[in-house]
């Protein structure tokens, strides 16, 4: 955590978030009692409706007007989602102007370095997949991936095959594809201790989402009766490692591919809240932020530890997307949230829809549309619900979006020219 001193401390009750969607974190933070200030992509009407204030930054100025939007709230501490860790120097700006509650620009330029991660994992006895700088000598087949070093959600990750196009910019790595199933830990992790938050499977590449065959589609919690007892103590394990080895502090999850044998493989980590946490707020009834914010040495006023409504079920999430241009209208948003407040009521009062966007305006192919929740006894039935939820809100938006097949894929973004 990087204390620039107790001058740059605000309210304790305040707290600015930032990052590609800041919905989340938000919406624990302000059920934890805190006054939230904060700037992502989107600005929602749910994230409108939580914070004190939000900004919209344009994909164009993101993360560059990040500062200055910042400079517009009061003094606070302030965390940072997703992807944030792709811009460690703008971590270090936005660091130098208030109190950060998360990992520094050193910390995230090292921990999201494949090779030095690779090589700490391995030599601690742990899995993580041959990575190379350049593709020279490597099978064409599919067994390689090709992926960008500032990845985002899996995106532009695309099998290494002849058909595949060179790369010309920098920035892409070559990483040997692990067959398995993919997952999530999530942890808090303090100066003194590790906490496994839960583990998750993760949904990627689910054609009833709309995702993409490597993006992240969402995710369902992983109840104590169906996790191997060696997969959570190896994840423990790794957390443990990782907080020694890169002095993180915080909430920090790890993406993990649990392969035939079922031993993990370390995939990359992500040092700030992720995706998959708030699935595991609701489950534990641990709340998210006033835990991440005590790990980073920020009490809440009241509490040590504030704890919200835990219900002990398996929670599960997607992120539906769209092939196509799709026009939001006043209409459609109306009945997302018909919907959505029926479904809620459903749930016990918990958010069934969350992330939906603005009337007016055109959202392009393959971009997020809405975050859906659905819940269960088991992953199979919160996933079997989940499917369903998904599918009536599909079928509630214009027929042109339609499942998108790997032949109408578009090629990948870094394609200049084939081999």
């Amino acid at each position: 955590m990087d204390h620039q001193g107790s001058e740059n401390l605000g309210p304790v009750d305040r707290l600015i978030v930032v990052g590609a969607s800041a919905r989340a974190l938000a919406e624990s933070a302000t059920a934890a009692g805190r006054e939230v200030y904060a700037a992502d992509l989107f600005n929602d009407a749910d994230l409108r409706a939580v914070a004190a204030q939000s900004i919209r930054i344009s994909f164009q100025h993101y993360p560059s007007s990040l500062l200055a939007a910042v400079r517009t709230f009061p003094k606070a501490p302030w965390a940072y989602t997703g992807a944030m860790e792709n811009h460690p120097a703008c971590i270090d700006d936005l660091a130098a102007a208030n109190l950060l509650a998360g990992n520094a620009g050193a910390v995230v330029r090292a921990i999201r370095d494949p090779f030095l991660l690779g090589a700490k994992a391995r030599t601690a006895g742990f899995l993580f997949p041959k990575t190379r700088r350049l593709p020279t000598g490597l099978p064409r087949d599919g067994t390689w991936l090709i992926k960008p070093l500032a990845s985002a959600s899996g995106r532009a990750v695309y099998p290494w095959m002849l058909t595949t196009p060179h790369p010309r910019q920098e920035g892409m790595i070559w990483q040997q594809r692990v067959t398995g199933h993919p997952h999530a830990a999530s942890f808090i992790i303090t100066s003194q201790d590790v906490h496994l938050l839960g583990l998750s499977r993760q949904l990627i590449g689910e054609p009833w989402s709309f995702s993409g065959p490597y993006a992240y589609g969402g995710s369902i919690t992983l109840p104590a009766v169906e996790t191997p007892s060696r997969l959570a103590a190896t994840a423990l394990a790794i957390g443990r490692m990782l907080a020694e080895q890169f002095h993180l502090i915080g909430a920090v999850g790890v993406d993990l591919i649990v392969d035939g044998k079922g031993r993990p493989w370390i995939i990359e980590v992500n040092p700030r809240v992720t995706a998959s946490m708030e699935l595991h707020e609701r489950s534990t009834g641990v709340s998210l932020a006033a835990a991440h914010l005590e790990a980073c040495g920020i009490p809440h006023h009241n509490a040590a530890r504030i704890l919200s409504r835990g219900d002990g079920k398996v929670w599960a999430k997607a992120v539906l997307h769209t092939s196509a241009l799709l026009p939001v209208t006043i209409e459609q948003v109306a009945s997302w949230q018909a919907t959505a407040l029926s479904w809620t009521e459903a749930d016990g009062g918990r958010s069934a829809i969350a992330d939906i966007p603005s009337a007016g305006q055109t959202l392009p192919p393959r971009a997020p549309v809405l975050t859906v929740f659905a819940n269960g006894a088991s992953t199979q039935a919160a996933l079997a619900a989940l499917r369903r939820r998904a599918a009536t809100l599909a079928a509630s938006w214009p027929r042109a979006v339609s499942q998108p097949s790997a032949a109408a894929s578009p090629p990948p973004p870094h394609a200049t020219s084939t081999a």
